[in-house]
C-alpha cells in the first residue's frame, strides 16, 4: 500500500531559482536564505521518496485566461521546464507517475472533487524551484512527481477549507493505491508578499509565523481563514498559502514539526519552509 510519509511546504520565488542557476547562493544577500534548506536536502537524501505530489500554481505558462482550472492534476509521463520569458531553467525534465496520478484523479473525482486531468504541460518556477531547494542540482530528479496545479491567480481561488478537504481526499486516494510507495506531498507558494500597487513589498512576519505555528497547533483555524484576510494581512499573493493546506490536509489530524525556516526578504517576499511528519 502506498503511504504519505511527510509533508513539505516552501515558497517558490523565481529569484531563488535564478540564484541557484547563476551560482549566487553563497553571496551575502542569499546565503542565510538558502542555509535554511540544508537540513531538508540531507533529510530528503535519507528519506528517498518514490513520488512527490507537488502542489503549485502555474504562472501563465501552461494555463492562461482561456483555460482556468481550479484544480488540475498532471497525468503525463514527462514535463519540461517552461520558458517564462528568459528561457527554460537549466534543470532536468520532471518525470511523472501516470499510474498513481490517474488513480488519484479517479479517486478524487469519485470522491466528488472535479479535477481537471492534464496529460501535456510545461512546468514553471512554481514547481521547479521547490525541487531545486529540496534536491539541489542533480542530473535527474531523484523521484517521480505528480503535479497538482491550483488556481490562485484569477478570482475566485478555492477556499482554504476546500483545499484542506482535497488534501484529505488525496490521502484516501494514496492509501487505496496497491503499490508499495513512499509518497510525500508538498505545498508551495507564499508566504506574505505583494508584487504590485501601493502595498508592493508588503511582508507580515507575525502573521506568517502564526500560520507556521498553527500547521501543527491549530490547523482547523487555518482552513477557515477567509480570502479577505489573506488579502488584507499577507498581500495579494499571500493567497498562495491555501496550497499549503492541501499538503496539511493530506497528513491527518496529528503532525510533528521536523524543521522550520523563515527568512525575509528574498526579492521582496517572505520565504517560508516547513517539514511535517504525520503522527496518527
Amino acid at each position: 500500500m502506498a503511504r504519505i510519509t511527510a509533508g513539505v511546504a516552501s515558497s517558490h520565488i523565481p529569484a531563488l531559482g535564478a540564484s541557484i542557476d547563476n551560482g549566487k547562493t553563497a553571496e551575502p544577500y542569499w546565503a542565510s536564505c538558502f542555509a535554511g534548506f540544508d537540513w531538508t536536502r540531507a533529510w530528503e537524501a535519507a528519506q528517498k521518496p518514490d513520488v512527490v505530489i507537488l502542489v503549485f500554481n502555474d504562472h501563465a505558462s501552461a494555463f492562461d485566461m482561456n483555460i482556468i482550472p481550479t484544480f488540475a492534476i498532471g497525468c503525463g509521463e514527462r514535463y519540461a521546464s517552461a520558458d517564462e520569458g528568459w528561457g527554460p531553467r537549466p534543470v532536468p525534465d520532471v518525470i511523472g507517475d501516470p499510474d498513481l496520478a490517474w488513480h488519484i484523479a479517479q479517486s478524487c473525482i469519485l470522491d466528488e472533487f472535479d479535477m481537471t486531468i492534464v496529460n501535456t504541460m510545461d512546468v514553471d518556477h512554481g514547481l521547479t524551484v521547490p525541487l531545486s531547494l529540496m534536491f539541489g542540482q542533480p542530473e535527474a530528479w531523484p523521484c517521480k512527481v505528480v503535479p497538482l496545479a491550483v488556481n490562485v491567480v484569477t478570482y475566485p481561488p478555492p477556499t482554504g477549507n476546500r483545499c484542506y478537504a482535497l488534501g484529505e481526499a488525496i490521502a484516501r486516494a494514496v492509501a487505496s493505491y496497491p503499490e508499495d510507495l513512499n509518497v510525500q506531498i508538498w505545498g508551495t507558494g507564499g508566504m506574505s508578499h505583494q508584487l504590485q500597487g501601493p502595498r508592493a513589498g508588503l511582508i507580515n512576519a507575525e502573521w506568517d509565523q502564526r500560520f507556521l505555528d498553527d500547521l501543527t497547533a491549530d490547523p482547523q483555524r487555518l482552513r477557515h481563514i477567509p480570502h479577505i484576510e489573506y488579502l488584507r494581512e499577507t498581500g495579494s499573493e499571500g493567497i498562495e498559502l491555501v496550497m499549503w493546506l492541501i499538503m496539511r490536509g493530506a497528513l491527518g489530524a496529528g503532525v510533528k514539526e521536523l524543521h522550520r525556516h523563515y527568512h525575509v526578504p528574498a526579492s521582496n517576499t517572505a520565504v517560508g519552509h516547513i517539514v511535517l511528519e504525520p503522527t496518527d
